[in-house]
């Protein structure tokens, strides 16, 4: 069957508008509780939020679905996208669920899966969830005598700060570093900064007053002046910006210069080859990952192997190939060492382990290879994507002819949103710039 709730990333779409109501959020739970209701054991399902006010919507919703199958729920609040999926495991939970859509604003919202290993749920599952979610799963509802219980675990934060400085290495500490966190007024606006604390830092918050409407609001990975600037003006070591379920980070050097998921793993790489730590030859990432990383990793004998575009895609091939370190240029980072999804905290405390080991300043160990010029720019479209009109395909076709072998040109649609994402990378700025541009007016004329 076509899909047409799942995404690249779960379930997506702007809040009270199908799909993102409480009526799917409850023919969801359904669906999944009765697929990993599996056995005689009281079943139990894990779910967390960000920080958006039609988060109030969706978990009694969702909760209520698990409960109507038969499955104890725990409740942990505002919790990064990260801390369920560990929580899942550690609680040995059947299920876990992430309510968030990530970096989008306040409007939207979204649904993640995560299976008992911690990791989100195949293309196979999720279609038969929704193929559930389709028909009804009425006639499966537990027994009064059976119904499912639901509670709060008060402790969660703390399971979860404790988890993500165990990844720092023994016997080191943060002491005599300044560093400026983001949270994006999103999930992880207390349990970050704690963890930063607890090693010795001195810690500037930024974006930890949300409000269920300012998540990610001109602040966090997506938006990431503010926090550079603070940087520069406390004097601070290191600036770390999380999205709004900081499955994502991007670093900022004493400077104020960005420090993208692209360098961040060239790093992590690199320190880990050195300490003999590094599976799998290389790393893994995505279609969207700068030349220029490539070339950096050839140059010291490593590998990038790029995937589709999504954590998911990242995560698949680093299971089946024996890599422990890929993300995305987004700032994605997926240490599977440590967590099965994109952990934006423990991503940076390895940013931070590399900086006190060397003694060096950021803006000397974060920037590892020049990147080629790289230029990306959405079109917004409605109804049936116009990537199939002959005069966008011309013009993809004349860009990769004038691009030649000294670049790359990049175009697909958003997973996640009604969007056509056009990139191209190469030596030339100027010509990349003109290439995106003829493409973005083909297709901006074909959407009509």
């Amino acid at each position: 069957m076509a899909r047409k709730l799942f995404g690249t990333d779960g379930i997506r779409g702007t809040a009270n508008i199908d799909p993102m109501t409480a009526e799917v959020a409850l023919k969801v739970g359904m669906a999944a509780g009765q697929i990993f209701t599996r056995g005689d054991h009281r079943h139990t399902v894990v779910i967390g939020k960000d920080t958006r006010l039609s988060g109030y919507m969706l978990e009694p919703a969702l909760t209520a679905g698990f409960i109507g199958m038969g499955m104890d729920v725990i409740m942990v609040g505002p919790m990064p996208t990260p801390a369920v999926a560990m929580l899942t495991r550690s609680l040995r939970a059947d299920l876990g669920v992430m309510i968030s859509a990530s970096h989008n604003a306040f409007e939207d919202n979204g649904i993640k899966l995560f299976g008992p290993d911690g990791y989100k749920l195949s293309d196979a599952t999720e279609t038969q969830i929704e193929a559930l979610v389709a028909e009804g799963s009425s006639r499966e509802l537990a027994p009064a005598a059976k119904l499912g219980r639901a509670k709060r675990l008060e402790d969660a934060e703390g399971r979860y700060i404790e988890f993500a400085k165990n990844t720092f290495p023994k016997g080191l500490r943060l002491d005599g570093l300044k560093i400026v966190i983001d949270c994006a007024n999103g999930a992880a606006y207390k349990a970050a900064p704690a963890a930063l604390w607890e090693l010795g830092a001195d810690v500037v918050r930024l974006g930890v007053s949300p409000d269920g409407f300012n998540i990610n609001k001109d602040c966090g990975s997506t938006n990431t002046d503010l926090m550079r600037e603070t940087v520069v003006m406390q004097g601070a070591d290191l600036g770390i910006a999380l999205d709004g379920d900081a499955d994502r980070v991007i670093i900022s050097d004493e400077q104020g210069n960005i420090v993208d998921g692209d360098q961040i793993m060239a790093l992590v790489a690199e320190a880990w080859r050195r300490s003999t730590r590094l599976l799998g030859g290389g790393i893994v990432s995505t279609v969207m990952s700068n030349l220029g990383l490539e070339k950096y990793l050839d140059s010291i004998g490593l590998s990038l192997v790029r995937t589709q575009v999504g954590d998911r895609h990242v995560v698949e091939h680093m299971r089946q190939n024996g890599f422990n370190v890929g993300g995305e240029q987004s700032g994605h980072i997926v240490l599977n060492d440590y967590n099965t999804t994109g952990d934006g905290l423990i991503a940076a405390l390895e940013v931070l382990a590399v900086l006190v080991e060397s003694g060096k300043k950021a803006s000397e160990v974060c920037r590892l290879f020049d990147p080629y010029p790289q230029l990306l720019r959405n079109v917004r479209f409605s109804g049936a994507s116009p990537l199939e009109a002959k005069p966008v395909q011309d013009a993809v076709k004349d860009g990769e002819a004038r691009l030649g072998e000294t670049g790359r040109l990049l175009i697909r649609p958003s997973g996640t949103e009604p969007l056509i994402r056009v990139m191209a990378e190469g030596e030339d700025e100027r010509l990349i710039a003109e290439i995106v541009d003829d493409i973005c007016v083909a297709v901006e004329q074909a959407a009509g």
